[in-house]
């Protein structure tokens, strides 16, 4: 069996496709995705899952008027959901380098 046949297929070229890329990036550099064990798992780095949010919303924004009703609402709740995630990492990061006591 050559190299070739284990190759994963390249999916199609979609706008969705394209989304769920942003998207994945983001839930990533949050730390909502690890491969390893969970002792392992990286902290989140928040600029980096800024820029993904912020690539899906400037998509949002020039695609206006020109998407199905379909891949509006995707990318509309991506980048919802991704807020929100990001401002519960970057709160849950801020208590956890917050001195305790006082």
């Amino acid at each position: 069996m050559s190299s070739s046949n284990l190759e994963m297929p390249v999916p199609p070229a979609t706008f969705e496709f394209l989304v769920m890329s942003l998207r994945a990036q983001a839930e990533i550099q949050l730390g909502l995705v690890h491969f390893g064990p969970e002792e392992e798992r990286p902290e989140p780095k928040l600029p980096l899952a800024r820029h993904a949010i912020d690539m899906l919303a400037m998509l949002l924004e020039k695609t206006k008027g020109n998407l199905s009703l379909e891949e509006t609402r995707a990318l509309e709740n991506s980048v919802t959901e991704l807020r929100f995630l990001f401002v519960q990492a970057s709160n849950r990061l801020a208590s956890q380098s917050a001195p305790s006591g006082s």
